[in-house]
C-alpha cells in the first residue's frame, strides 16, 4: 500500500473552438517542439475536411471512430508464484480514450 495520498484525477481540458476534450488530448497529441497553434490548425483542417466530405457533425465522428477503436481490455503482467501470468484486465471509457490516442499515433 502506498504511503503517499491517492492521486487526484485530471480532467483534460477542452478546446477553444467546438469546446471538447477529446479534440483536445488529439491536439496534445500532435503536439510537436512545443507548437500547440500549428497542431491546432492540423486538427482543425481535418474536422473541417471530414464535414466537407460526410455532410454531417464531425465530432460525432471523429466520436465514433474513437469509439470503435477503443480496447476494452488490457492485459497486466502478475507474478503468481515464480513465474510471471498475464491477467486480462477491463479498462474504463477514459483510459481507453487516452490509449487510443496515445497508441495511434507515431512517436
Amino acid at each position: 500500500m502506498s504511503r503517499r495520498g491517492t492521486a487526484e484525477e485530471k480532467i483534460a481540458k477542452s478546446d477553444p473552438i467546438y469546446r471538447n476534450r477529446l479534440v483536445n488530448m488529439l491536439v496534445n497529441r500532435i503536439l510537436k517542439h512545443g507548437k500547440k497553434s500549428l497542431a491546432y490548425q492540423i486538427i482543425y483542417r481535418a474536422v473541417k475536411k471530414i464535414q466537407q466530405k460526410k455532410e454531417a457533425n464531425p465530432l460525432s465522428v471523429l466520436r465514433q471512430a474513437v469509439r470503435g477503436v477503443t480496447p476494452d481490455i488490457a492485459v497486466k503482467a502478475r507474478r503468481v508464484g515464480g513465474s510471471t501470468h498475464q491477467v486480462p484486465i477491463e479498462i474504463g471509457s477514459t483510459q481507453g480514450k487516452a490509449l487510443v490516442i496515445v497508441m495511434n499515433h507515431p512517436p
